[in-house]
């Protein structure tokens, strides 16, 4: 069942038993290590919502995609999946630091206190996919797209974590109601060429089926942009497996 249905119908409960069914081959130190971080993501975001939906449901979706069809069993990788959003969003409160506090030196610190409780290479995985602070005078979606180029460049394994996030995003786009479905359509139509060319290089961890899923999945969002964005060139397409 793709992951959007199973939180249709089932929920956080659906997704917290897929991701527990997804994982329960792992060895037990392993699991041992996915459960605090899936602790530490839904304490961090316990108050956060994605639209109509709990924010963990977006990580759990972000980590059971990697697992089921990008085949990827590497712990720490899926570690960072759970926690992708959690320096960003929440740095002072993982840090330990005064409520409010934000900016690079807290940043740093809530980098520095994943490093601790998990290990650095989490730590450095979670950075590539952490939004900088942005200069307010420039367009911000354009930093973005020149941030994620230039991070994922030298981080092929955080492009596993982001491609699943652009996934979840983009096909998913269908799923998101209100004025962020445009949002969402402006900001990652762009990012469409970046993703192909990422999942294509030969330095990015994925196997031949995964990558041509992923591509399948990347065309699906595109789209999916454009016909919210009214292009009459393309048109929409029908729902397929996440």
């Amino acid at each position: 069942m793709p992951l959007h249905a199973v939180t249709e119908v089932y929920g956080e409960a659906g997704l917290r038993d897929r991701f527990g069914l997804e994982t329960e081959r792992f060895a037990a130190a392993d699991r041992a290590r996915l459960a605090a971080a899936l602790d530490l993501a839904g304490t961090l975001h316990r108050d956060d919502r994605r639209v109509r939906e709990p924010y963990l449901n977006h990580l759990l979706r972000v980590a059971i995609r990697i697992i089921c069809y990008y085949s990827v069993t590497d712990v720490d990788v899926l570690v960072a999946a759970l926690l992708h959003d959690a320096v960003e969003d929440h740095p002072a409160e993982l840090a330990g630091l005064p409520a409010g506090t934000s900016g690079t030196a807290a940043t740093e610190a809530a980098l520095a206190e994943v490093a601790r409780r998990f290990n650095p290479r989490v730590a450095r995985l979670i950075a590539a996919v952490t939004n900088p602070e942005y200069d307010p005078d420039r367009d911000r979606d354009e930093q973005y797209r020149a941030h994620l180029a230039e991070s994922l460049d030298r981080e092929p394994w955080a492009r596993v974590i982001k491609v699943s996030d652009f996934t979840d995003n983009g096909v998913g786009v269908i799923h998101t109601t209100g004025d962020k479905v445009q949002r969402s359509a402006r900001k990652y139509r762009p990012l469409v060429p970046l993703f192909r060319d990422l999942v294509t290089r030969p330095d990015t961890p994925l196997g031949d089926d995964a990558r041509t899923h992923i591509l399948g999945q990347i065309d699906l969002a595109e789209q999916r942009f454009a016909a919210i964005l009214d292009d009459p060139a393309e048109a929409p397409a029908a729902p397929s497996a996440e």
